[in-house]
């Protein structure tokens, strides 16, 4: 079996990063109001005046969003990061930020101040911005080829149950109330801790010890801890080497950008990553309670923990079918899906308020949208700039990719509530003409990458600059 107990260990030490961030990312919803109702007394206290309605409207679409932002600003940091420190210790180093905006999370209602809370969010998102880029670069370098994309799944298995908790523990009869809100925030403390415990005794990445470093017996003790028979390290080891004789030792951005055989991969990566983040989803996950409180569902928050339910279950179906049906096929359907979807969130909102019975379909289409977009767009928009692109350029792909993830959470959750207050139910047509987008160049331009090496993938782009890939007869581009 490739599955060893080191690789095991290695891969769920490093998705401990992407439980802090779903959990971070889950639990506002539920008590928004609890946390307005603290802004507002913060500035009345400063003030003797209350906060006008659009003033709070706006401090919250800052509060929600900030940590967005900060992940935006994380990213431009994960090549200096991954190049410098390597993968696993870079993971180690930045999980020091999410301790940090924990604890000024947690101490900003006994400071009463909003803006220590802003803060905490704000590096916290650093935190979510650099250890979402680099748990990918670790956990596919360390995998082996069959299972590369399964465990690279697995980190936003661990993001959505992350979600799934936080929104949990912002239940008015869990954390979410005006005692213990506080308190909800510092718990990412604890797999942060946990993570410090386990990581360190995982090994480094053996591509980059081999190929960034020229560390050959120190890669070759790393992959026989993560695969134990002599036959697969030996096999892998000369793999690794065959890349690195195809591969720069460096590749700068300058030289990303302008290399032509990285031209369609970085589009590529950039059409995916737009079409799932401008898909609904986020918008979905960050304002649910109050989408379905205005609905008329008096318990909206327990429909939004069938949303974050949802969201769990149908990333770990994405984990088992990523390895099956393989990436274009998962990328290809939930993109159909999300566009029919968001389709339909227009008809039933258009048409709730004459017929309120429509709300029951508006919770089935919300959660298909859910599942659309985890079991394809979700996992793979994270991973397919890894498995794109060679060694040297790794690295700036996915600080690309968490740029783009980011960067459209940023904008859909400070954007999202005043255009949906513009546009109404018309809003949605914006998410089903991207995902119409995102699936025609997904299906024109995308290689099947499920089962190959990186080399293989890498070759492929190599031997096609300037060539349409679909034009090319020898290419596995559809198999």
């Amino acid at each position: 079996s490739p599955l060893t107990a080191t690789l095991l260990m290695s891969i769920l030490a490093a998705v401990l990063g992407s439980l802090q961030t779903g959990y971070q990312t889950g639990n506002v919803n539920a008590p928004a109001k609890i946390i307005e109702e603290f802004f507002n007394m913060t500035w009345r206290s400063r003030h003797n005046d209350s906060m006008s309605d659009h003033s709070l409207t706006f401090l919250w679409s800052l509060t929600v969003s900030i940590k967005d932002f900060g992940a935006l600003l994380g990213s431009l940091g994960v090549k200096i990061l991954a190049d410098t420190f390597g993968r696993r210790n870079s993971i180690l180093i930045v999980n020091a930020l999410s301790v940090l905006g924990a604890c000024l999370m947690f101490l900003s209602k006994a400071s009463v101040s909003f803006e220590i809370l802003i803060i905490g969010r704000l590096v916290f998102g650093l935190f979510c911005g650099l250890v979402m880029s680099l748990n990918p670069l670790y956990i596919q370098e360390v995998s082996p080829t069959e299972l590369r994309g399964a465990f690279a799944t697995l980190n936003q298995v661990s993001f959505a149950s992350g979600i799934f908790l936080g929104m949990v523990a912002g239940l008015d009869m869990v954390l979410g109330t005006q005692k213990y809100w506080a308190l909800m925030f510092s718990l990412s403390l604890i797999p942060a801790l946990l993570q410090y415990a386990a990581l360190p005794f995982c090994p480094e990445s053996p591509r980059y010890l081999l190929i960034n470093c020229g560390k050959e017996n120190q890669a070759e003790v790393a992959l026989r801890r993560l695969r134990r028979i002599s036959d697969k390290v030996l096999n892998e080891l000369k793999e690794i080497k065959e890349e690195a004789s195809h591969s720069q030792s460096r590749v700068t951005l300058r030289e990303f950008l302008k290399k032509r055989s990285y031209r369609q991969p970085i589009i590529i990566v950039l059409i995916i990553n737009m079409g799932s983040q401008l898909s609904g989803f986020n918008a979905i996950i960050n304002y649910s309670t109050k989408m379905f409180s205005k609905s008329g569902f008096e318990e909206a928050k327990y429909l939004t923990l069938g949303v974050g339910a949802v969201n769990v279950t149908f990333t770990l179906v994405a984990f088992f079918l990523v390895e099956r049906a393989g990436r274009r096929k998962l990328l290809l359907s939930g993109f159909l899906s999300l566009a029919a979807c968001n389709l339909l969130m227009t008809v039933t909102d258009s048409f709730l308020h004459i017929v309120p019975d429509l709300r029951s379909l508006q919770v089935l289409v919300v959660f298909f949208l859910i599942s659309a977009y985890e079991v394809g767009p979700g996992p793979i928009s994270w991973f397919i700039g890894a498995e794109l692109f060679d060694q040297p350029a790794r690295p700036i792909a996915m600080a690309f990719t968490s740029m783009l993830n980011w960067g459209g959470k940023f904008l859909l959750a400070l954007l999202f509530p005043p255009l949906l207050k513009v546009c109404g139910a018309y809003v949605y047509l914006v998410f089903v003409a991207v995902a119409l987008l995102a699936f025609s160049y997904t299906l024109l331009r995308l290689p099947e990458t499920k089962g190959r090496t990186f080399d293989d993938i890498a070759a492929e782009f190599r031997g096609a600059e300037g060539i349409p890939l679909y034009n090319k007869s020898d290419f596995n581009t559809f198999t």
